[in-house]
């Protein structure tokens, strides 16, 4: 279940993403991302090993490269406005997940984490890292004041907290996917309540369609996020990782992510 998600993220999510965002900075890696995502994408179907670990490195390469340009269009805009934060967290978090890739094709456990942990960091850091974080931008900028300001902030500093939390304990992970869930819910409801209203004009069915169904499925994933936080923190019985896998990862990527850039790509309007 998780290679076709992580496939989904690198091959479709990240450079329709990239399309989202002002073609002066990141046009040249747009055009060289088939060449470090297919390789990436190769990877997760090959066993552990040198094979794997080289391909993986490939995609690892493409993603440093793409962070790179957050530092760059800091200083070419030099903002710090809650959506511009949103933006550049989408640029670097796939770096996160190109990291993660390489330490678990390998078989090394990266700052001892085990290889499972890491398996699944690779989807977390495309969609609730790049997706998420590039939509909570676009909501920001579309539906303008102090909801979409939230959005743009929370989500960006709940991604961070959560991967603090990998470091720290399962109480700091909790407190990172409450942030993030708060975050992502405002992004939800800003995007049934103002963007699906009013952006996506009465007679484009299909994009308020798209919008309503990336609106309420991150409602409902969020939920099960938290659930599951709750219960490494306090014992509580939780979903284990497979089925989070299969409801929450799978909700988030064709629901969430997939639903949300191909009904902004229709948009065409507010982009960071």
């Amino acid at each position: 279940m998780v290679g076709p998600i992580v496939a989904l993220g690198m091959l479709v999510i990240v450079p329709a993403g990239l399309r989202l965002m002002d073609a002066e900075g990141t046009a040249a890696v747009r055009r060289l991302w088939p060449l470090f995502a297919l390789p990436g994408a190769v990877c997760l179907w090959l066993p552990r090993g040198a094979a794997a670990t080289a391909l993986a490195t490939c995609y690892a390469a493409g993603t440093v490269l793409l962070a790179l340009h957050a530092p760059r269009r800091l200083l070419r805009t030099r903002s710090a406005a809650p959506a511009e934060i949103a933006v550049l967290t989408a640029l670097v978090s796939p770096s996160v997940a190109g990291l993660a890739l390489v330490a678990e094709r390998t078989g090394h456990r990266l700052f001892g984490f085990d290889l499972e942990i890491l398996a699944l960091t690779v989807p977390h850091f495309h969609f609730a890292g790049f997706a998420a974080a590039l939509v909570a931008g676009l909501v920001c900028r579309a539906a303008d004041g102090p909801g979409g300001q939230f959005a743009a902030l929370s989500v960006p500093l709940g991604t961070l907290l959560v991967l603090l939390g990998y470091f720290l304990d399962d109480w700091a992970e909790l407190a990172g996917a409450l942030v993030l869930t708060a975050g992502m819910w405002a992004v939800a409801l800003l995007t049934w309540r103002d963007v699906r209203g009013t952006r996506a004009g009465t007679d484009d069915r299909l994009t308020r369609t798209l919008l309503a169904v990336s609106a309420g499925v991150r409602l409902a994933t969020m939920l099960l996020a938290l659930s599951w936080a709750l219960g490494e923190a306090t014992g509580l019985p939780h979903p284990d990782l497979t089925w989070m896998a299969a409801t929450h990862g799978l909700g988030n990527a064709l629901g969430f992510g997939l639903c949300s850039v191909l009904a902004w790509r229709r948009l065409k309007g507010a982009v960071p």
